[in-house]
């Protein structure tokens, strides 16, 4: 029992609302009952003076106690309100007296029967006229309400009972729907966690009608799960590239060794080399990935220091010239006006900067320029600036390029040796930095490529 959220949530919405009309009510009908019984002592209380003074009036009339009218009075309360009277006079003596009427009625059958255990009161009071005391008055009365109002109350109190078991239905059906309506949303969650675990990564919790706070939960899973299909897209994909990287080389190796071992092939040196080269080219795949694999590593540790960008251009300078000059590619580097420090790791820096401008090499012809310049802006940056004249690529091409394996032009990369996993390393490292990327580049005109490094931690 109370198992779930929703019986829990309708357990206690009935519960409270129990309480509180049980409350209500009992207050209400409280109320009432006090407010009643003080209007009918108000109402006797009036009564029983318009009597005293008739009978004070009529003494100071006739200068003795008369039967009429005061009797017919006291006779009309008995009657109607239950209402006796004993009139005494000023030496004791009684004159008149209407208690006797109740058990004359009762004998005839005209009113209830008294109740076992009826209680009734008595109170007196004082005649004066002129200030002297003419006698006594004793007014004797049941303890409650009487016949019509003992109905009156008893027709209240159903109203107010069947308000409570109306109210009480209503709050049962209310606190079923909201309890509902409040749970549909989680109940959506989980099915769509539920899916979500049987590997359906289309699954999508709709936000429509849901509350405030479900509706944030609802939009973290469903870029969770977006971001869970995209990441199997990925894996799916790198794992085809990785396949296809694989494929080739080892198809060649595995002729070009079978040739030998057949004695199709004379194992010549020219050979080797081929064989040679394909293999290299493995090794240069397994070493990317596990450089790729070390900079994604979210415990990556990273000694940084501080630097001076100048100094840093000095070095790339230093270390890529005569590899520029071999192909014949011009390496232009602009030295920034001031100094402009940051904080980095020098070795990922290096390394970071190195695939960049070996990128740039591979793609620009011979005979055009590469450009290395350091930019600053107000923000606490500081950026390496990398410009080349090479073939460019497509604006649809541009968000990709990060991406392992990836590669507009699909022949591009073994054209020129590359495995596609460098700028994969480069965005890898700059996340680590905490820095970010902007890529320009047009089709055939060249790219430009600004990484930009925090100036402090």
């Amino acid at each position: 029992m109370l198992q779930t959220l929703r019986s829990k949530i309708l357990f206690y919405l009935v519960l409270i609302s129990l309480i509180g009309i049980l409350i209500v009510s009992f207050f209400i009908q409280y109320g009432f009952e006090e407010s009643f019984n003080s209007y009918l002592d108000r109402s006797r209380e009036k009564k029983i003076d318009r009597i005293i003074t008739e009978i004070e009036k009529d003494y100071q009339k006739n200068g003795h106690f008369t039967s009429d009218p005061v009797y017919g009075l006291l006779h009309e309360n008995a009657m109607t309100d239950q209402l006796y009277f004993q009139l005494y006079d000023r030496f004791g003596k009684m004159q008149m007296d209407t208690s006797s009427i109740r058990s004359m009625l009762n004998s005839f059958g005209l009113t209830e029967p008294e109740p076992d255990g009826e209680k009734w009161h008595s109170k007196t009071y004082t005649l004066k006229v002129d200030n002297a005391i003419i006698g006594k008055l004793i007014a004797i009365y049941p303890e409650g309400p009487i016949d019509n109002e003992y109905t009156f109350i008893q027709t209240i109190q159903l109203y107010i009972l069947a308000a409570v078991c109306l109210t009480i239905l209503l709050a049962i059906i209310f606190s079923m729907v909201f309890s509902k309506k409040l749970t549909s949303g989680l109940n959506k969650l989980s099915f769509a966690a539920r899916e979500l675990q049987q590997h359906n990564l289309d699954i999508r919790v709709p936000l429509a009608g849901l509350p405030t706070e479900v509706k944030e939960i609802a939009v973290s899973f469903n870029n969770l799960a977006e971001s869970l299909a995209k990441e199997e897209i990925l894996r799916k994909q790198f794992t085809g590239d990785l396949a296809h990287e694989l494929r080739t080389p080892l198809a060649t190796l595995r002729s070009q060794i079978e040739a030998f071992q057949d004695g199709i092939w004379e194992p010549t040196e020219q050979r080797l080399q081929v064989s040679h080269e394909e293999l290299m080219r493995l090794v240069r795949l397994v070493n990317e990935l596990e450089k790729l694999l070390a900079a994604e590593n979210p415990q990556i540790r990273l000694e940084k220091m501080e630097l001076e960008a100048g100094s840093v251009l000095a070095a790339l300078w230093e270390m890529f010239l005569p590899i520029f000059k071999e192909k014949g590619v011009g390496l232009q580097i602009e030295e920034p006006v001031q100094e402009e420090m940051f904080e980095a790791d020098k070795d990922r820096l290096m390394q970071i900067l190195s695939n960049v401008l070996n990128n740039a090499l591979k793609y620009t012809p011979e005979g055009k320029n590469v450009t290395i310049s350091v930019v600053s802006d107000k923000d606490g940056y500081v950026g390496f600036k990398i410009e080349d004249e090479g073939s460019g690529m497509a604006e649809d091409d541009i968000p990709h390029i990060f991406e392992r394996f990836y590669r507009g032009d699909k022949s591009r990369d073994r054209k020129t040796g590359g495995v596609g996993i460098g700028l994969s390393i480069v965005k890898a490292l700059m996340d680590a930095h905490k820095g970010f990327i902007k890529v320009k580049s047009r089709l055939n005109k060249g790219t430009s490529i600004t990484l930009w490094f925090p100036q402090e931690e």
